[in-house]
């Protein structure tokens, strides 16, 4: 029994010296692996991380000044980089840390050829199942990094519209107007209008009598248009003046100006307000009636021009009652004897 034991003992050894520098071997070789991996995947997320604050450094460098009410705002600036930023980062760390994994089984000496083929039809069949998730997530992505809307807008997606109060990878929550939230999946926006973006349009259509003076109407508005472009806040909402576009309609009893004037984007609702009071009470002091208003003395007391008219007689028909019985009752020609 020694002597067996003493064999096996021996031959363990001789085992363990002939592999010990294939494990040391393989075992440096993981680790240097791992070290790699770890290091490279905190440079890579680092150097994310500084290019993100450089970005958002460089949106509140502009958020005061001119050119910054122009552009998207800091805020939004800082949540889109965010966004990204957490993408590229997730991304990273997932590309890394996978080819580190498939480098260790490769140490190993496994063959990967099985797996990377059963991953492959694993990740067709995975693909065919969540389409509609990868088709989300995708769309989120691209929406995202285009800048096509962020939190604040106000937005039509087509299957619903309203204000933007999430921007996520999947869904966009939307705040309708009557204060409902709605959950959209990105990848089923086919169309997006920003309402926030850019420059807005406020129109005024203002209908008045058609005997009114032309330009004595056209000098009252501008009247009232620079006194709205003096005025706080609506200083700052118009970004160009208020303009009187001409006459869009003119009947027997009316004719309607149309004013516009471009604003900030989502004010032009409070300009239009505001101008319709502006113009009301400028008509209201300037004796100009609008359509709908009282009508003056002179027209009320003006005579009715029907009423020297005479009604129409009963006798002016031949066929009428009246006329048959005033007509003469015409004598026999045969009468026999």
């Amino acid at each position: 029994m020694l002597d067996e034991a003493a064999e096996r003992a021996g031959n363990a050894a001789g085992w363990v010296e002939q592999n010990w520098s294939t494990w040391l071997n393989t075992g440096l070789r993981i680790a240097l692996i791992v070290v790699v991996a770890l290091v490279l995947r905190m440079l890579v997320r680092r150097a994310l991380s500084k290019l993100i604050e450089r970005m958002n450094r460089s949106a509140q460098a502009v958020a005061g000044t001119a050119l910054g009410g122009l552009l998207v705002n800091a805020e939004r600036r800082r949540q889109r980089s965010e966004a990204i930023g957490s993408v590229l980062r997730s991304i990273a760390s997932f590309v890394i840390l996978g080819t580190a994994g498939l480098m260790i089984l490769g140490a190993f000496e496994i063959d990967l050829a099985p797996l990377l083929a059963s991953a492959g039809v694993a990740g067709v069949a995975i693909g065919f199942g969540a389409r509609n998730l990868v088709t989300d997530f995708l769309s989120g992505v691209f929406m995202i990094m285009e800048d096509q809307y962020g939190v604040g807008d106000s937005i039509d997606a087509g299957v619903a519209s309203g204000e933007v109060i999430e921007v996520g990878l999947r869904v966009t929550k939307l705040r309708g107007d009557n204060g409902e939230i709605w959950y959209v999946r990105n990848g089923e926006i086919k169309r997006i209008g920003n309402l926030s973006q850019g420059w807005a349009t406020a129109t005024v259509d203002v209908t008045v009598r058609s005997s009114e003076d032309l330009d004595r109407v056209k000098a009252v508005i501008g009247e009232v248009a620079d006194d709205l472009a003096k005025a706080e806040p609506w200083n700052e909402q118009l970004w160009s003046p208020v303009e009187v576009l001409g006459l869009t309609e003119v009947l027997l009893d009316s004719m309607t100006f149309r004013v516009a004037a471009k604003t900030m984007p989502g004010k032009p609702l409070g300009v239009e307000r505001e101008l319709r009071w502006r113009i009301k009470r400028a008509f209201d002091a300037a004796g100009i009636r609008i359509v709908g208003g009282l009508p003056q003395q002179a027209e009320e007391n003006a005579p009715d021009p029907a009423a020297a008219v005479a009604a129409p007689s009963a006798y002016a028909s031949t066929t009428s009652p009246q006329s048959i019985a005033a007509s003469p009752i015409p004598s026999p020609t045969n009468l026999s004897k």
